[in-house]
């Protein structure tokens, strides 16, 4: 294996993982880079969870995490009852 290849693994057990690999943090880089490049706008509603994670293939709970990400990035904003939205850039 290329010195670069070891480098972007992880462990899992007795088995490497690619860590780009790992669904959240995929899934959370995807996201970013279209809010980023414009394709989802500020103030645009994303889909619910339960949609996203039928979309992805991936389980709610990984949406969850991915949420918390984007959130901590402060890419996207909550509002409690009504949904996740990418957030306003400010100036």
């Amino acid at each position: 294996m290329i010195e670069s290849e070891c480098r972007n693994q992880g462990t899992y057990g007795d088995r490497l993982m690619p860590t780009e690999r790992v669904d959240y943090r995929r899934i959370a880089n995807e996201i970013a880079g279209r809010i980023k490049s414009g394709e989802l706008a500020p103030g645009e509603k994303l889909p619910s969870t339960r949609e996203l994670a039928e979309q992805y293939g991936v389980h709610i709970s990984t949406i969850n995490r991915v949420m918390t990400i984007l959130k901590d990035r402060e890419l996207v904003e909550g509002h409690p009852g009504k949904g996740v939205y990418v957030a306003e850039v400010e100036s």
